[in-house]
């Protein structure tokens, strides 16, 4: 275990990693889906005020990062009207999936059980992203995924012996395994033609913006 004020360090990073993506996605080398940001923003805040209902201390703050972080990538989104993905019917029932989840926590009103759902929710709207990394890898950062698997290992390591427990363990645990599975997926090496995604250069990426910006695209 390290000290608790380590829980600090690892939201920062957890911040930092959304603040760098939406910078990306501003200057167009990223698409993120709106449904899995936008949910991925309401989920956590959800599990973070059930965490304080739940009297968990600072390790709640990763929680808080990683629910207010996707709020600037939401923001960046709209600022490039080339960095959105366009949305799928997947999307959509992901995104139906994630709001039946915390609206089944508005039902039960209890902590661990809100906790439970939002990470459902959670897992719900990253299903179009997982997605997407595997298919369109080049439309994806990182940077983010990265920064969360560090936040997530520090605040694991802040939780003191006696305060392990579902309240304070599940959800940066869940991020853990949620981001790293995200990055592995982004990262893997691929075939030069991309067989998968249809290509994955920057001129392949290119072409695909310059086809959806002309009229009849």
């Amino acid at each position: 275990m390290i000290d608790p004020r380590f829980a600090i360090l690892g939201a920062l990073i957890t911040f930092s990693g959304c603040a760098v993506y939406a910078v990306q996605t501003v200057r167009g080398r990223t698409q993120p889906n709106r449904v899995t940001w936008a949910m991925w923003t309401v989920a956590p805040l959800v599990a973070f005020a059930a965490e304080l209902t739940e009297h968990v201390g600072l390790d709640a703050l990763m929680t808080f990062a990683v629910g207010f972080g996707p709020l600037l990538v939401v923001g960046a989104s709209f600022l490039d009207p080339k960095a959105y993905a366009r949305l799928t019917r997947l999307d959509l029932a992901c995104g139906g999936l994630s709001v039946l989840a915390l609206v089944g926590w508005a039902v039960t009103g209890r902590g661990n059980v809100a906790i439970c759902l939002s990470i459902l929710a959670d897992l719900f709207a990253a299903t179009p992203t997982v997605r997407k990394a595997y298919r369109e890898p080049h439309t994806e950062s990182v940077a983010a995924f990265l920064a969360d698997i560090v936040g997530a290992v520090i605040t694991l390591l802040t939780i003191r012996a006696g305060a392990w427990g579902f309240a304070s363990a599940a959800f940066p645990a869940y991020i853990l395994v949620g981001a790293s599975t995200i990055a592995v997926l982004i990262l893997m090496p691929r075939p030069a033609a991309d067989a998968i995604g249809g290509g994955g250069t920057d001129a392949t990426l290119s072409r695909r913006r310059a086809r959806r910006a002309a009229p009849g695209g």
